[in-house]
This record gives C-alpha cells, sequence and structure tokens, in this order.
C-alpha cells in the first residue's frame, strides 16, 4: 500500500475519560475495488510508539473478475507488516521471497536501505469471488537502522501464542502481553495484539508500553463510559491504566503502540526518513530504475508519483 497525506474527518465532542490523547476517525479510499481505512498518519497523529502507518483493508469481497493487484513498488527506511483475517495475498520481493499470506499469519519486510515488492491475488483464487479483509502496517526503523540490509520474515499463526482468559481470545502477534511473547522479532519496543472480547466483559489494559493505541474492528468498546465503534482509533496518554469493557455485541479490536521514535520522520509516499535528503534520493533511484526488480513479476511496476 501507499502514502499520501489528505484532509483528515472530524472527530466528536470530548471524552469523560481524559486518558484518550486522540480519537481518529479515518479516511477512506477505494483501491481495487474494496475500501481502505487510513488511521495513521494523519495531522492529529504522526505515530503511535514505531507505527508510522495503519491501514484497515475491506472488509469487501472482490467479485469474479476482481482482484488485488498491487504493482511492484519500492520502500525505504520501515518494516511493512502485512497480518489478514480473510483472503489471502501473493508476496513477491525483491531478495526473491515468493509465498502466500493467510489469515492469521504475518508477514514482516525490512526496507532498510530499499526493497521492491508486489502483493497480488494468487492465481488459483482469479475468477472467483474473494473475500478480503486485513491490516497493512508500516514500523518507522531506528536511526542507526535505516540503512540495513533488506530482509523478510514470515510467521505462521500457529506459532504466535494465543490469548485464551475468560470472555478474551487473541493472539500476541509482535512484542509482550499478558506474559506471552510473539515469536516475531522488533527493532524497537512494539506491540500488537489481535484482541476478541465477548459482550459486556472487561479487560484489564495496563501502561507497560509507553505509547498504546486501539483500533476498533468490529462491535464497539467502553472506555470509562464512553462509547466507541467500529472504524474509529483511540490513543491513550502515557502511564494511564485503563479498563476495556465490550459492547453489547462484543468488539474486535487491535492493540498497538511501544516505544516512542524521538527521531522526526519524513514521509513521502512508500519512503519513510528522518533525513529529506534521503527521501530526496529513494525518488530518484526508483525514475531512474536503480533499485532490485521483483523476480517473477518484472513486467509491471507503479511509476514514481508526481510532486
Amino acid at each position: 500500500m501507499s502514502f499520501f497525506p489528505g484532509n483528515d474527518p472530524v472527530a466528536g465532542d470530548a471524552f469523560a475519560c481524559d486518558a484518550i490523547e486522540n480519537l481518529i476517525i479515518p479516511r477512506t479510499s477505494d483501491i481495487g475495488g474494496f475500501a481502505v481505512r487510513r488511521a495513521l498518519p494523519t495531522r492529529q497523529r504522526r505515530l503511535v510508539g514505531p507505527f508510522i502507518f495503519f491501514d484497515r483493508m475491506g472488509p469487501a469481497i472482490l467479485k469474479a473478475g476482481e482482484a488485488l493487484d498491487v504493482k511492484p513498488h519500492p520502500h525505504i527506511g520501515l518494516s511493512t507488516v502485512t497480518y489478514l483475517f480473510d483472503g489471502e495475498i501473493k508476496h513477491r520481493d525483491s531478495l526473491g521471497t515468493e509465498l502466500v499470506i493467510r489469515p492469521g499469519d504475518i508477514n514482516l519486510m525490512t526496507a532498510g536501505r530499499g526493497i521492491v515488492h508486489s502483493e497480488r491475488t494468487p492465481e488459483n483464487l482469479r475468477g472467483h469471488p474473494l473475500s478480503m479483509s486485513g491490516l497493512q502496517t508500516w514500523l518507522a526503523l531506528p536511526d542507526h537502522m535505516e540503512e540495513i540490509d533488506p530482509a523478510f520474515a514470515h510467521t505462521a499463526k500457529e506459532e504466535m501464542p494465543l490469548i485464551d482468559i475468560k470472555g478474551a481470545s487473541g493472539r500476541v502477534v509482535i512484542g509482550e502481553f499478558e506474559g506471552l511473547t510473539s515469536p516475531v522479532s522488533a527493532f524497537t519496543d512494539t506491540l500488537y495484539v489481535d484482541l476478541t472480547l465477548e459482550p459486556g466483559v472487561k479487560f484489564p489494559f495496563s501502561a507497560d508500553h509507553e505509547e498504546r493505541a486501539i483500533y476498533i474492528l468490529s462491535g464497539s468498546l467502553d472506555v470509562a463510559g464512553d462509547i466507541f465503534a467500529a472504524d474509529q482509533l483511540l490513543v491513550f496518554r502515557p502511564g494511564d491504566d485503563i479498563t476495556l469493557q465490550a459492547g453489547s455485541n462484543g468488539c474486535h479490536i487491535m492493540i498497538f503502540g511501544g516505544a516512542a521514535l524521538n527521531e522526526r520522520r519524513y514521509i513521502w509516499w512508500n519512503f519513510v526518513s528522518s533525513s529529506k535528503e534521503r527521501i530526496e534520493q529513494a525518488k530518484q533511484e526508483w525514475r531512474t530504475g536503480r533499485f532490485d526488480i521483483v523476480p517473477g513479476d518484472e513486467e509491471e511496476f507503479v511509476p514514481l508519483p508526481e510532486g
């Protein structure tokens, strides 16, 4: 997925809970026939921990004859994280990686000094209706790691620790949570948790991580008497323990955050860096064909946008 700034929707009134720093209503765009809601970055909030980009893909049904076809495009200075709830995506990259990601798995692709990848509907699923639902996020890399060699890691859902507490279930995708540790490695303190709460269930959310946010995937969530609906992003104040309570129909949420990045980050299209000059260099490298190609997907590419 790619980033371009735009005007953000405006949230509502003040909250009863002063632990909430931001309520963000994602802006929605149509990509390849299904809705993508962009929650980060916004004018209100650039990052939560290392998370500098947060896209909610779908849920949607691609009709027979429709497909996801994100052509080869470059990244620098970040790690992309792809996590699906429904559907399948075939990933190829300039390292020679080629695999299909399925619901519950995680693809962690670290761009570092530069990588190119494509995301497409697998050949065996084309020509049939296909449900698609998931998240794509970007993690900004620390200053001293922005130019590391690119890398790719795939972790199957069976390898992630399961949360199984009365009325609460899910998995720890990245980081440590409720005494469980994901095998997925990150370069800074990072939290990424897929959690479902049954109707009315209360769940304590500690302040163990410096910056924290929740994206509501479905249902509703009660925080200190304020009710929040699906497709809203809540960013919490550091240091406050919070009690989450599911609404009358339960809720499915994504918890994320981690240690704050103290250095400023610039973002343009698919490039993230602490240096404006490095982004200009990446533009020129893509414009002149100096990034590596994607084996098996060499015929197409996304051109550098104007501006």
